[in-house]
């Protein structure tokens, strides 16, 4: 079952694109902007990944990190990354445990085929580890700005 609205958010090991372990609660007492993506260097998840890291300032002055999560393997995170200058962490999750804990893990199809996949997803996590907004099935276009105001809407409580 999903992690809702509310609920504590799991506390999944992954290896970071740099190499280092890691689990949501390290970044508590920060907000987090948890996005699924579903593959480095495709058109709609770079410009999703720009569209964050353009705004990546504006999210740290709300005490906001952004971290995005796929199944790509540490190398192509770090190739990704260099490629576009993304300031943030990206999570390796090659086995699909966070993504399955955030039930983000779908049937897809694609030209008539049809495979398991990653549905583009953004969670906003609060500073005790409690999912308080999401959005599923996310359109890149004027998301991350959507996000952006979401936290200033939270942080100003």
């Amino acid at each position: 079952m999903a992690v809702e609205i509310g609920q504590e958010t799991p506390d999944i090991e992954l290896k970071g694109d740099n190499g280092e372990k890691v689990r949501l609660s390290d970044f508590k007492g920060k907000y987090i902007v948890l996005y699924f993506y579903p593959k480095d260097m495709t058109p709609g998840c770079t410009t999703e990944a720009c569209d964050f890291r353009d705004h990546h300032e504006s999210f740290a002055e709300l005490d906001a990190v952004i971290i995005g999560v796929s199944p790509d393997s540490e190398e192509k995170h770090g190739r990704f990354k260099e490629k576009h200058g993304i300031p943030f962490l990206l999570l390796v999750d090659d086995e699909n445990k966070l993504a399955e804990a955030f039930g983000v893990w779908k049937l897809k199809k694609n030209f008539g085929k049809e495979y398991m996949g990653i549905e583009r997803s953004t969670f906003i996590i609060d500073k005790e580890g409690r999912l308080i907004k999401e959005w599923r099935k996310v359109k890149v276009k004027d998301h991350v700005a959507e996000a952006l105001q979401a936290l200033k809407e939270v942080s100003a409580k």
